[in-house]
């Protein structure tokens, strides 16, 4: 696997002009072009097809010259939920798409962080994605009115952010002391409720102890690079096609918001690391073996650590119900819904007593059966 670093660069998402007119640009999902809205004007891509590049780990870390990839941003710190987002050129007053909190332009600040290396362009547009939102707020049980309503105005409310990510890859190398169990069974004799004597199986285990290493393979394990959503709501718009990376061109950022990241390399290398324990420990039981395993004691190294860092498309919203803030995303890629829900206290209520109510109505036509 190759490792390399670009020179450093001082890119940013500035506002990309029209070659025809130089109007400001937006870039459209599902496409390789920013189209002109007012002349028409198709302003392409070049989009770079070559090698996903790695970059070494520990030559990262221990690298304090300017060869390491750097991007300096403007950045706006939301008050309420903390995320540093990007905004565009000119913009003068936006909210926040995590939390809907105002965000105070005027406190914007200078960040240099490491530049993404490649990303996943938008592919499902703004009314695409309000549809996957509308038909995942019908699905829900005892959603509050307010809620549905919200979802069939959405549109203008999603907000379409590219998000950060790092992705790890790793060999690892796991010493392991445990044991096995081994059922066997026996045959015993016992008296039932009415005298009578019965034999029965019963299951034991014998147990040995074993020890041993394991070897595993990781490849582009991935870590959300911002705290602005719970960890749920982003690992369940997996899967992703990672597949599809595109080298990153500012290009594609035209007309969205991005966030940069809060969680550094190392952070995220040992959030990577819990993710990759759970493949670890099911081929420490595998190797172990029999028909129950207990682990006393794993010691992993980890070897030929790469990374990558990337931006995913989501479009988000955020919604206020009785004073609680519950978001929704939806991943830009494949129209995958992940959200919080409110519940209908009001509904809930109802049906309860509805219930009550038809188990009161039961329970007095049968005594009214039963004594006529």
């Amino acid at each position: 696997m190759s490792n390399s670093f670009n020179e450093a660069t001082a890119d940013t998402a500035d506002t990309i002009k029209c070659s025809n007119c130089s109007a400001n640009l937006k870039f459209k999902p599902g496409t390789e072009s920013l189209v002109c809205e007012y002349c028409n004007t198709q302003n392409t891509i070049s989009a770079k097809a070559t090698e996903v590049i790695e970059n070494d780990y520990h030559q990262f870390l221990n690298e304090n010259s300017a060869a390491v990839p750097k991007q300096d941003l403007s950045v706006c710190k939301c008050s309420n939920c903390g995320a540093s987002t990007t905004l565009p050129q000119n913009v003068t007053s936006s909210a926040c798409p995590y939390c809907d909190t105002p965000l105070i332009i005027q406190n914007a600040s200078t960040c240099s962080i490491v530049k993404p290396k490649y990303l996943l362009p938008f592919k499902i547009e703004r009314n695409q994605a309000k549809d996957k939102f509308v038909g995942w707020v019908k699905g829900l049980w005892f959603a509050p009115n307010k809620l549905k309503d919200y979802a069939a105005h959405s549109a203008e409310k999603l907000n379409g952010v590219y998000m950060p990510f790092w992705t790890y890859d790793s060999d690892t190398t796991t010493n392991y002391s445990g044991s096995r169990g081994e059922y066997y069974y026996v045959t015993e004799r016992y008296t039932d409720s009415n005298g009578k004597t019965q034999t029965r199986s019963v299951r034991h285990t014998r147990w040995y102890p074993a020890s041993g290493t394991v070897r595993n393979n990781f490849d582009d394990v991935l870590v959300c690079a911002s705290n602005s959503l719970p960890q749920k709501l982003t690992h369940d718009l997996e899967p992703w096609d990672l597949n599809e990376l595109t080298e990153y061109d500012n290009k594609f950022l035209a007309g969205f918001l991005s966030e940069s990241y809060q969680i550094n390399l190392e952070s995220g290398f040992e959030t990577a690391k819990k993710i990759m324990n759970g493949t670890i420990t099911s081929s420490v039981n595998s190797d172990i073996g029999g028909d129950v395993q207990t682990i006393n004691s794993m010691n992993t190294s980890y070897n030929d650590i790469t990374f990558k860092h990337i931006l995913l498309p989501l479009w988000i919203s955020a919604y206020k119900y009785n004073n609680k803030t519950y978001r929704f995303t939806i991943n830009a890629r494949t129209g995958e819904v992940q959200g919080e829900r409110p519940y209908s206290a009001w509904k809930i209520f109802f049906l309860v007593v509805s219930i009550i109510a038809a188990i009161a109505a039961i329970i007095y036509f049968a005594d009214d059966g039963g004594n006529t």
